[in-house]
């Protein structure tokens, strides 16, 4: 029977989908990827299933093997000439004198090609530069310029939480964000509080947002004259998750009730 397995090629990285064929793979378990790139590894992330009509839709390619011990040795090598290789492309990029900045490289895992990442203002005239890479690393080279928030994506990093940062965590792709959305989560618009690492708005700002705009549906807007248990105010401030209005009464008291103990007057 045809079955299909998704795997996740390395670290929050994209999903996709291959044929497993006969072979034994669960979930989490690493494996060697037949792609348009060449051969890759990854995790599997799914249990073995039959192939959905999308799934078959894609021509998928196949899982090659489980990963070996000789895979892994491949995997480690790889990685300690890509930060030897780093420095090497550092020392070209300024020979060439590029306004360029180099934020990772990475070996594909059968080393027929490397690929350099890199940040730049505008366009970079580097063919000298690949042809010189060429000449040293003996192999096909790409250069591929990233965006910031795909520059976070690579490196990681610790965000304003105090948790790893979302997109090198779990988020696959970017979705547009907007100062709406800070807007409606009743959050201070000072940039250095919904920025993230990157210095765009946070990630988490997006997929919190149908939340705050579902359960905001139940707050009347600020400044709106209320009736309260203890009398008549004017909101002031409210926490929509804790369901909690701020009111400012006539008096000048200020007190905290819930959204349903209050009616707009």
């Amino acid at each position: 029977m045809t079955r299909a397995v998704q795997v996740r090629l390395r670290e929050a990285g994209n999903i996709q989908s291959f044929l497993v064929g006969d072979l034994e793979l669960k979930r989490n378990d690493y494996c060697i990827i037949q792609s348009d790139r060449g051969l890759e590894y990854g995790q599997v992330v799914s249990d073995p299933h039959p192939p959905t009509e999308e799934e078959l839709a894609q021509e998928l390619k196949m899982v090659v093997r489980r990963i070996t011990i000789n895979d892994r040795y491949q995997i480690l090598k790889n990685i300690r000439d890509a930060k030897a290789a780093f420095k090497t492309c550092i020392e070209k990029i300024r020979e060439h004198k590029l306004p360029m900045k180099l934020v990772d490289i990475e070996y594909a895992f059968d080393r027929t090609k490397i690929v350099f990442y890199f940040t730049s203002d505008g366009r970079v005239d580097f063919r000298e530069l690949v042809k010189d890479l060429a000449r040293v690393f003996k192999s096909r080279i790409e250069l591929r310029q990233i965006g910031v928030r795909d520059e976070s994506k690579l490196l990681g990093g610790i965000g304003p939480c105090g948790l790893k940062i979302c997109c090198s965590a779990f988020l696959r792709s970017f979705d547009p964000i907007n100062i709406r959305m800070a807007k409606d989560q009743n959050l201070s618009l000072n940039p250095s509080k919904i920025s993230g690492i990157c210095g765009r708005l946070l990630c988490c700002l997006k997929y919190e947002n149908d939340t705050y705009c579902e359960l905001g549906k139940n707050f009347p807007p600020k400044e709106s004259i209320v009736a309260t248990p203890q009398g008549r105010g004017k909101i002031i401030d409210y926490n929509i998750l804790a369901g909690k209005i701020k009111v400012m009464l006539d008096d000048e008291r200020e007190i905290v009730c819930g959204v349903n103990d209050i009616k707009v007057i």
